[in-house]
């Protein structure tokens, strides 16, 4: 046979046995069973294409940075301290959530919800009196910021974190119920939602969502109905919408991908952009200002026929020059709002990949049987906290509430009479009971926050949330990624907005 020959077999018989000893995407390759066969059981192996990017989103691809304060820290607040942590790649606004962005939200509020719960549209307005300043002529602002046109692509502000919070549920549904539309699997009713009969993704994936159907999916189960709806398994849908954590927001800011060579990071930042001015060397645009800020005590916008920032408060969200991820006003305009609970101690305690202080499990309720609980009035699924019954057997962790892990909890206590057993006589207010080993009484501090005197000493508790960026109203110091401040998660202000982030499942990289 010709030698020829014989190595064109030899090598097809070795890319057959290839095939045959890897995972294809038909066949399992652990049990040989094949996937996408109702003959074979039907189990679908529903090989997804990459996330699509989130409308208004752009990538962030991950990877490892200092967090925290890195220059002088001239007002001597020591609660930034460096820390190399890694970040994991997601996706975030390209801006700050405009006012025209929060009145489409409103505005759906009100049309669904207004006739038979108006108090969801009213819980969700923003407080436009955040304006309102001593001796300041700012009623224009009051009356015109929100809702006047010639201000619609400016940031939102008088919202708070929890309002925020509740912005970024919203989106999730009407993103991923526009995709469904878009599919052809539902068919478009907006006119006909209201109270719960209205698009939530958890009540969809539940299947307590009735929708109009459009074109169902092929059910291979034999046991199926032979058609079904989209399940979060195929991929179609997107993640949740959430405010970025700390970690991300810092980085994102950062964006040190335009300051890296191979593993190298060649040029370290005091601001989202390069320089230890505020203002660009580039060439052809030198000397314009990269951000909107206080240059003085008075000086917030410039002199006449000479702005420097050109605003006095807030300005369009697309003025300044992006970031290296394409970000804009990472530094500057608004300061916003990020997920994570403050801390002074952040940079000490958080963990090396993805720090974020707020972790509050919950799960869903679920009925008798066991099913996932009829969703509520306004069509969403009900969640309730963990409890430490479920939890017994875990070693990560045992209750759903873990704000204070390690900074005012039992773990963090330094002395062993933080768990003691009352004398005699000894009032018992301020202590629970739980049970020991054999039966003994134990009593445990209640109010973990006492440690440190959180609520009574200082602003900090556990609402505290972290706000992160310059603003309109702060000098330079406070464009610089690492700082931070708090405030009341259910406060609001003249100089505080947000945008959105989300995850990214799979592949970190685009």
């Amino acid at each position: 046979m010709n030698k020829v020959l014989i190595s064109k077999l030899v090598l097809c018989f070795g890319i057959i046995v290839l095939f045959a000893n890897c995972k294809g995407s038909d066949q399992s390759a652990t049990t040989g069973w094949d996937y996408d066969n109702p003959e074979w059981g039907g189990f679908e192996s529903a090989n997804g294409e990459d996330q699509m990017t989130p409308p208004g989103m752009v990538f962030i691809e991950g990877g490892s940075f200092v967090m925290g304060q890195t220059t002088d820290n001239v007002r001597y607040e020591w609660h930034n301290q460096p820390k190399r942590v890694t970040v994991s790649s997601f996706y975030m606004d390209e801006c700050e959530i405009t006012n025209l962005d929060y009145r489409e939200y409103l505005y759906w509020l009100n049309r669904v919800y207004g006739n038979d719960y108006p108090e969801v549209y009213q819980k969700a307005l923003p407080d436009t009196l955040v304006w309102r300043s001593k001796l300041s002529y700012n009623e224009p602002m009051v009356d015109y910021y929100f809702r006047h046109s010639s201000w619609a692509d400016y940031p939102v502000v008088g919202v708070s974190w929890l309002q925020a919070n509740e912005y970024c549920s919203w989106r999730t549904d009407r993103v991923n119920e526009r995709i469904l539309v878009d599919a052809g699997f539902l068919e478009m009713m907006d006119d006909q939602q209201s109270g719960e009969n209205v698009f939530t993704t958890d009540a969809y994936y539940a299947g307590q969502y009735e929708g109009v159907v459009g074109v169902e999916m092929e059910d291979l189960n034999p046991n199926g109905e032979g058609f079904r709806k989209v399940k979060m398994e195929d991929g179609i849908l997107l993640p949740r919408f959430r405010l970025p954590t700390e970690a991300e927001w810092e980085f994102a800011a950062l964006s040190l991908v335009g300051n890296t060579v191979e593993e190298r990071i060649v040029e370290r930042r005091i601001y989202p952009w390069n320089g230890h001015i505020v203002r660009t060397a580039e060439k052809k645009y030198y000397g314009q200002m990269m951000a909107n800020f206080k240059r003085s005590r008075g000086d917030a916008m410039g002199v006449a026929s000479a702005l420097n920032d050109h605003w006095e408060y807030t300005a369009p969200v697309m003025f300044y020059f992006p970031n290296d991820y394409g970000l804009y006003n990472m530094a500057g305009n608004v300061a916003e709002w990020v997920m994570d609970v403050y801390r002074v101690s952040t940079g000490v305690d958080s963990k090396g990949i993805n720090p974020y202080r707020g972790n509050v499990y919950m799960t869903k309720v679920t009925d008798s049987d066991g099913m996932i609980a009829e969703k509520d009035s306004l069509g969403r699924i009900s969640y309730r906290a963990v409890t430490v019954e479920e939890n017994i057997n875990r070693r990560n962790y045992r209750q759903s509430d873990n704000i204070n892990y390690l900074d005012g909890d039992l773990a963090s206590q330094l002395r062993d009479s933080w768990v003691t057993t009352p004398e005699e006589g000894e009032e018992e207010g301020g202590y629970e009971e739980e049970s020991g080993e054999e039966g003994a009484e134990v009593e445990v501090k209640k109010e973990t926050s006492d440690m440190y005197a959180y609520e009574q000493r200082s602003m900090v508790d556990d609402k505290a949330r972290v706000v992160k960026g310059g603003s309109w109203k702060d000098r330079a110091f406070y464009l610089s990624p690492g700082q931070r401040r708090f405030l009341d998660q259910a406060q609001s202000t003249d100089w505080i907005g947000f945008r959105c982030a989300m995850d990214r499942m799979g592949s970190r990289e685009l």
